[in-house]
Protein backbone atom coordinates (compact mmCIF):
# COMPACT_ATOMS: atom_id res chain seq x y z
CA UNK A 1 0.00 0.00 0.00
CA UNK A 2 1.28 3.45 -0.91
CA UNK A 3 2.26 5.93 1.77
CA UNK A 4 2.62 8.80 -0.72
CA UNK A 5 -0.16 10.26 -2.83
CA UNK A 6 2.35 10.60 -5.65
CA UNK A 7 2.97 6.82 -5.74
CA UNK A 8 -0.63 6.21 -6.84
CA UNK A 9 -1.49 5.51 -10.48
CA UNK A 10 -5.24 5.56 -11.15
CA UNK A 11 -6.74 5.06 -14.60
CA UNK A 12 -8.07 8.02 -16.56
CA UNK A 13 -11.61 7.87 -17.87
CA UNK A 14 -10.19 6.85 -21.27
CA UNK A 15 -8.36 3.87 -19.69
CA UNK A 16 -4.82 5.28 -19.72
CA UNK A 17 -2.74 5.23 -16.54
CA UNK A 18 -2.29 8.53 -14.71
CA UNK A 19 0.92 8.87 -12.69
CA UNK A 20 -0.05 11.27 -9.90
CA UNK A 21 3.61 12.20 -9.43
CA UNK A 22 3.13 14.31 -12.58
CA UNK A 23 1.25 16.77 -10.33
CA UNK A 24 4.13 17.34 -7.87
CA UNK A 25 4.47 21.07 -7.27
CA UNK A 26 0.73 21.77 -7.65
CA UNK A 27 -2.09 21.66 -5.16
CA UNK A 28 -4.65 18.98 -6.01
CA UNK A 29 -8.40 18.99 -5.42
CA UNK A 30 -9.83 15.46 -5.49
CA UNK A 31 -13.61 15.22 -6.08
CA UNK A 32 -15.87 12.17 -6.10
CA UNK A 33 -18.38 13.05 -8.82
CA UNK A 34 -21.77 11.87 -10.07
CA UNK A 35 -23.87 12.81 -13.10
CA UNK A 36 -27.35 12.49 -11.55
CA UNK A 37 -26.84 14.29 -8.22
CA UNK A 38 -28.21 17.55 -6.88
CA UNK A 39 -24.57 18.68 -6.71
CA UNK A 40 -23.87 17.78 -10.36
CA UNK A 41 -24.08 21.47 -11.43
CA UNK A 42 -20.83 21.91 -9.45
CA UNK A 43 -19.06 20.50 -12.53
CA UNK A 44 -19.44 24.00 -14.01
CA UNK A 45 -17.99 25.62 -10.87
CA UNK A 46 -15.03 23.24 -10.80
CA UNK A 47 -14.36 23.69 -14.52
CA UNK A 48 -14.34 27.48 -14.10
CA UNK A 49 -12.07 27.15 -11.05
CA UNK A 50 -9.72 24.81 -12.94
CA UNK A 51 -9.48 27.17 -15.92
CA UNK A 52 -8.68 30.12 -13.63
CA UNK A 53 -6.12 28.26 -11.48
CA UNK A 54 -4.66 25.39 -13.53
CA UNK A 55 -1.17 26.87 -13.40
CA UNK A 56 -1.04 26.05 -9.66
CA UNK A 57 -4.00 23.75 -8.88
CA UNK A 58 -5.25 20.60 -10.59
CA UNK A 59 -8.78 19.26 -10.14
CA UNK A 60 -9.16 15.47 -10.39
CA UNK A 61 -12.65 14.04 -10.82
CA UNK A 62 -13.37 10.48 -9.70
CA UNK A 63 -16.86 9.37 -10.81
CA UNK A 64 -18.44 6.99 -8.30
CA UNK A 65 -21.80 5.27 -7.98
CA UNK A 66 -21.61 4.88 -4.18
CA UNK A 67 -24.29 7.38 -3.18
CA UNK A 68 -27.87 6.97 -4.36
CA UNK A 69 -26.77 5.14 -7.54
CA UNK A 70 -26.31 8.61 -9.05
CA UNK A 71 -23.49 7.63 -11.44
CA UNK A 72 -24.91 4.62 -13.30
CA UNK A 73 -23.22 5.25 -16.67
CA UNK A 74 -20.14 3.81 -18.31
CA UNK A 75 -16.85 5.69 -18.46
CA UNK A 76 -17.66 6.69 -22.05
CA UNK A 77 -21.12 8.00 -21.08
CA UNK A 78 -19.70 9.92 -18.11
CA UNK A 79 -16.97 11.51 -20.24
CA UNK A 80 -19.50 12.55 -22.87
CA UNK A 81 -21.91 13.91 -20.24
CA UNK A 82 -19.17 16.01 -18.61
CA UNK A 83 -17.93 17.38 -21.94
CA UNK A 84 -21.33 18.10 -23.50
CA UNK A 85 -23.04 19.56 -20.43
CA UNK A 86 -20.18 21.28 -18.61
CA UNK A 87 -17.20 21.49 -20.99
CA UNK A 88 -15.04 19.63 -18.46
CA UNK A 89 -11.35 19.69 -19.33
CA UNK A 90 -9.93 18.89 -15.88
CA UNK A 91 -8.65 15.31 -15.57
CA UNK A 92 -11.42 12.76 -15.08
CA UNK A 93 -10.55 9.29 -13.82
CA UNK A 94 -12.39 6.04 -14.52
CA UNK A 95 -15.48 5.24 -12.49
CA UNK A 96 -14.46 3.79 -9.13
CA UNK A 97 -15.81 2.99 -5.69
CA UNK A 98 -14.93 5.49 -2.96
CA UNK A 99 -16.30 3.34 -0.11
CA UNK A 100 -16.36 -0.23 1.12
CA UNK A 101 -14.50 -3.37 0.12
CA UNK A 102 -14.03 -2.17 -3.46
CA UNK A 103 -12.65 1.23 -2.37
CA UNK A 104 -10.10 2.49 -4.89
CA UNK A 105 -6.48 2.88 -3.66
CA UNK A 106 -6.65 6.69 -4.07
CA UNK A 107 -9.61 6.80 -1.69
CA UNK A 108 -7.96 4.30 0.65
CA UNK A 109 -5.06 6.75 0.90
CA UNK A 110 -7.37 9.76 1.36
CA UNK A 111 -9.47 8.10 4.10
CA UNK A 112 -7.03 6.00 6.13
CA UNK A 113 -5.09 7.90 8.79
CA UNK A 114 -2.29 5.33 8.75
CA UNK A 115 -1.67 6.16 5.07
CA UNK A 116 -2.24 9.93 4.88
CA UNK A 117 -1.09 10.91 8.37
CA UNK A 118 -4.26 12.39 9.91
CA UNK A 119 -7.57 11.92 8.11
CA UNK A 120 -10.11 9.12 8.40
CA UNK A 121 -13.07 11.09 6.99
CA UNK A 122 -14.72 9.13 4.20
CA UNK A 123 -16.85 10.87 1.57
CA UNK A 124 -20.36 11.37 2.96
CA UNK A 125 -21.96 12.03 -0.45
CA UNK A 126 -21.01 12.97 -4.02
CA UNK A 127 -18.71 15.97 -4.59
CA UNK A 128 -16.74 15.79 -1.33
CA UNK A 129 -13.35 17.47 -1.69
CA UNK A 130 -9.89 16.49 -0.50
CA UNK A 131 -6.94 18.86 -0.88
CA UNK A 132 -3.44 17.50 -1.37
CA UNK A 133 -0.53 19.95 -1.24
CA UNK A 134 2.43 20.34 -3.60
CA UNK A 135 4.44 17.73 -1.66
CA UNK A 136 1.65 15.12 -1.75
CA UNK A 137 0.36 15.68 1.79
CA UNK A 138 -3.36 15.60 2.51
CA UNK A 139 -4.24 18.93 4.09
CA UNK A 140 -8.04 19.38 4.08
CA UNK A 141 -11.43 17.72 3.65
CA UNK A 142 -14.57 19.59 2.59
CA UNK A 143 -18.17 18.39 2.39
CA UNK A 144 -20.29 18.22 -0.78
CA UNK A 145 -21.88 21.67 -0.46
CA UNK A 146 -18.52 23.50 -0.50
CA UNK A 147 -17.86 25.21 -3.85
CA UNK A 148 -14.67 26.88 -5.14
CA UNK A 149 -15.83 30.32 -4.02
CA UNK A 150 -16.07 29.22 -0.36
CA UNK A 151 -13.74 31.38 1.75
CA UNK A 152 -12.42 28.49 3.87
CA UNK A 153 -11.78 26.43 0.73
CA UNK A 154 -9.90 29.31 -0.94
CA UNK A 155 -7.90 29.89 2.25
CA UNK A 156 -6.96 26.18 2.34
CA UNK A 157 -5.51 26.58 -1.15
CA UNK A 158 -3.93 29.96 -0.47
CA UNK A 159 -6.13 31.61 -3.11
CA UNK A 160 -7.74 35.01 -2.62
Amino acid sequence: MSTSFFDLKPKAINGSTVDLSAYKGKKIVVLNTASECGYTPQYADWQEFYEANKDKVVVLGFPANDFGAQEPGSNEAIAQFCQVNFGVTFPMMEKISVLGEEQHPVYQWLTKKELNGWNSQQPTWNFCKYIVDEQGRLTHFFQSSVTPDNSAFKAALGIK
